[in-house]
């Protein structure tokens, strides 16, 4: 899958860039974020997808492999033949053991997001509630892609990589490769750096272009599977998942790291399943020339068939000067529907569907944190909604989260009708300066 960097509420391998604030968490991002061009990819999922064709004989035993680059070439002509792409130059996969992808990963982790970068994101997470006051962003992050990366392709440079613990091509890696040649694909007949997947202060959309990247690699590479593993090769795929030490990691990972990283491979398949089901791979391949714009449009293709676009919501421009001397604007992004449904499905006061359900209204948004003097700081989320119903029921779900946060908080009508506004202070004198200085108290 190709790659990002950290933003505030998530953590996804990102592209070679500073990471930034991300409303309410998007890929690591001012919390992290997902999968760029550059970045890991999650591992595929052994289960071939609902629209794949019916699969070949699965008598015959694994062929024994002897050369990697006729199994690499062969996969490589199987996965041109389902996707309908040509490739325009050749992609040379190298392998990496546990100990090179770790590496890998924790290097380019360190090299992307400087620690200002983190200390942001990891302030922001934890404001929200979506990090234990305790908890090392950087740690978290690192140990979690280190366990589930299976392989990645580098728009940057090209390079296309794929993991093997044991240094063969057993089924796990021959999937791996037909994703992320996939990827390769994309990129040469689209360019995926055009995508602008990390784009500065545009996390929910590129999370949602994202999507778009990893559907369509891993339905191509569910197509390959049934087309080409044997049911011994299903047998053992399944049998490296029962006891793959990284299921357990992933599990414990705090939901906005796990499922931000999930996302563009869950729902994406579902994205990008509905358009190759209603018009082929041609259907797909025009949705690459106008990418989702909002993650409420890969939840709900509905609305990307629609032109249902993102409202615009911005904060005051002179918001630091308007707090006075001392303090700055340190980060700024959006969170869209998918990270706002995360944050209130943490609310343990209601349950999965009413805060997916709470988000589904989703309008647009904008959310910053800002530092003052004397370590004081502040996180400001604005929202609007499509109706003041929606803005109601969005109020409802959050309340009870936002009152139940460790730092002083406060959930705000402003204008009233579809907006609300969620204030985060350092101290209960920073929480009333802020919302007094965006003429929301009293």
């Amino acid at each position: 899958m190709p790659s990002r960097s950290v933003q505030p509420w998530v953590v996804h391998a990102r592209r070679r860039r500073a990471a930034r604030l991300r409303a309410l968490a998007a890929s690591i991002a001012f919390v992290l974020a997902g999968c760029g061009p550059n970045g890991p990819s999650a591992p595929p999922s052994p289960t071939p997808a609902p629209t794949a064709p019916a699969a070949a004989s699965a008598s015959a035993a694994p062929t024994p492999i002897v050369d990697p680059s006729t199994v690499y070439a062969t996969i490589e002509s199987q996965v041109k033949a389902i996707r309908g792409l040509k490739p325009k130059t050749p992609v040379a996969p190298q392998l990496l053991d546990d100990a090179g992808i770790k590496k890998y990963i924790a290097d380019s982790f360190a090299r992307d997001n400087p620690p200002d970068v983190l200390d942001a994101n990891e302030r922001t997470l934890k404001a929200l509630g979506l990090l234990p006051p305790d908890a090392s962003l950087s740690d978290l992050y690192v140990r979690l892609l280190g366990s589930q990366v299976a392989g990645l392709y580098s728009p940057t440079d090209k390079k296309l990589y794929v993991v093997s613990r044991s240094g063969g091509l057993g089924p796990a890696q021959r999937t791996t490769f037909a994703h992320e040649f996939t990827h390769a694909l994309q990129d040469q007949n689209f360019d995926l750096g055009s995508l602008k997947l990390d784009e500065i202060g545009h996390g929910d959309q590129s999370l949602a272009r994202l999507s778009l990247v990893e559907g369509d690699a891993v339905l191509s590479q569910s197509i390959w599977q049934v087309q080409n593993l044997t049911q011994a090769d299903l047998g053992q795929l399944l049998a490296e998942s029962a006891s793959d030490p990284g299921t357990k990691i992933l599990l414990e990972a705090p939901p906005i790291l796990r499922d931000s990283l999930l996302f563009p491979y869950t729902s994406g398949l579902s994205f990008v399943q509905g358009l190759q089901a209603g018009g082929g791979w041609d259907a797909v391949n025009a949705v690459f020339g106008k990418p989702p714009a909002s993650t409420e449009q890969i939840l709900h293709p509905d609305k990307y068939a629609g032109g249902d676009v993102p409202i615009g919501v911005t904060l005051p421009e002179d918001l630091a000067t308007r707090l006075g001397t001392g303090w700055k604007v340190t980060a700024q992004d959006t969170n869209g529907e998918f990270q706002l449904a995360l944050w209130l499905r943490t609310n343990r006061a209601i349950d999965a569907a009413t805060a997916n359900a709470a988000a589904a209204g989703w309008g647009g948004d904008r959310m910053a944190l800002v530092d003052g003097p004397s370590g004081s700081w502040a996180v400001i989320l604005r929202t609007v909604w499509d109706t003041d119903a929606d803005a109601a029921q969005f109020e409802s779900a959050a309340s009870a989260l936002v009152d139940g946060l460790a730092s002083p908080a406060s959930l705000l009508r402003g204008a009233g009708g579809p907006e609300r506004w969620v204030v985060i202070g350092s101290d209960d004198a920073t929480l009333g300066r802020v919302a007094g200085v965006l003429g929301l108290a009293g």
